[in-house]
């Protein structure tokens, strides 16, 4: 049974979207009661779904509780060419075996959020690697070089004289047969793809004669203020421990409050305004941190997770549990000892944690900063390695 209630829709239609192409027909069509099918795509270049994913995510499950056909689409093909949307550089092309990697786990990560008993998975090589190349000549034909060159991204490359991959020309064609095969009557995605977006409903009208919807969301950006993305990791994954997902939240900028509240959670508007009626802003992020670790974790992790936050930050005390890290040496190059602890992924990243005065030694009460690169430390039973605000690591001589 498809639910009409008015006042619930239009708070689908509303929240956290940007844009609706075209909303008056779309609003009709939901108030009379026909079944829609509807997707949101996601391209695997990474292993990791993160809450800006979830804005579309929780928008696919808003419908899926109206009883409308949803599909989750894993762009397994798509992401081999690589989505240009907002990007200021040439994309480097994943590997099949990458992006098998990569989706291995999306499933139980979107779970998190959407019903799978009511969902389709689908995945668009499915369509798209059997295209023969008079095929893709007929997509291509529907669409002009100056459309493309128009972009923002390309002329922001051509300006500084940077590459642009017939490839990256492809990606809107790629994405907007996505449509045509899974004949579909709305596209839900975030506004940096509307472009893509139009593709698909301009293809959806000649091949299949049918006037797709378009739903854009709003980006949730990250903690730095650039768009949410693996490609900058700067994102707050749904899979991330209560403990660094609180503290991803209170590490962001105070002026990202309003957005998040909006798009990262699913309190009420009278929830959202006594949040912000709080004076402090460490309260209200605090509000927001618990709500998120909530919604992906359990309550009583969400309360732990604050606890243990607070212990640390405003008692400075360290934390109540950490990972351990087994040594047989007596010494150790500082580089080596935090690559092989995994507080760094590279020697570089290492040495650039060093001379950002963020690496720290604590034995008993005592502290001492690393401002050496080249440094070679003393393993003491028990010592602990802490790197910036958030990473401990307990060495422990065999």
């Amino acid at each position: 049974m498809i639910e009409t209630n008015p006042q619930k829709i239009e708070e689908i239609l509303t929240r956290g979207v940007e844009e609706i192409i075209v909303k008056d027909d779309l609003k009709k069509r939901l108030l009379s009661g026909k079944k829609i099918k509807l997707y949101f795509g996601v391209d695997p270049t990474g292993a990791d779904l993160h809450i800006g994913h979830a804005v579309q995510l929780w928008k696919l499950r808003d419908f899926q509780e109206l009883g409308h056909d949803v599909i989750l689409l894993i762009g397994d093909f798509t992401a081999r060419i690589g989505d240009p949307s907002g990007k200021d550089a040439l994309r480097k092309p994943l590997s099949e075996k990458e992006v098998k990697e990569n989706f291995k786990t999306y499933k139980k990560q979107a779970s998190k959020i959407l019903n799978f008993s009511k969902v389709k998975i689908q995945y668009n090589s499915s369509w798209l690697s059997k295209l023969k190349f008079a095929d893709i000549l007929k997509l291509a034909s529907n669409f002009t070089v100056q459309q493309m060159i128009q972009r923002e991204m390309f002329q922001k490359r051509l300006s500084a004289n940077m590459p642009i991959s017939l490839q990256e020309f492809m990606y809107p064609l790629m994405q907007g047969y996505d449509s045509v095969a899974m004949d579909v009557d709305l596209e839900i995605g975030g506004n940096d793809q509307m472009f893509n977006m139009l593709a698909g409903r301009t293809l959806q009208k000649i091949y299949n004669n049918k006037d797709k919807s378009i739903l854009t969301t709003k980006l949730l950006l990250g903690s730095d203020g650039r768009k949410m993305s693996k490609t900058y990791n700067n994102f707050v994954a749904i899979e991330d421990a209560p403990n660094d997902m609180f503290g991803k939240i209170m590490s962001m900028s105070d002026n990202l409050i309003d957005e998040y509240l909006e798009l990262a959670t699913r309190l009420s508007v009278e929830e959202i305004k006594e949040t912000k009626k709080l004076s402090n802003p460490r309260d209200q992020k605090a509000r927001l941190a618990r709500e998120i670790v909530k919604m992906y974790h359990e309550e009583k992790e969400a309360v732990k997770a604050e606890e243990e936050f607070n212990k640390i930050f405003r008692n400075k005390e360290l934390p109540s549990d950490m990972p351990i890290f087994e040594v047989t040496e007596n010494n150790y190059a500082i580089l080596d000892l935090m690559l092989d602890a995994k507080l760094a992924v590279s020697k570089n990243e290492a040495k650039r944690l060093v001379e950002q005065n963020a690496v720290e030694i604590i034995i008993g009460d005592k502290k001492q900063k690393i401002i050496d690169w080249k440094a070679e430390v003393n393993i003491e039973d028990g010592m602990i390695i802490k790197v910036g605000n958030r990473r401990f690591v307990k060495i422990i001589k065999k």
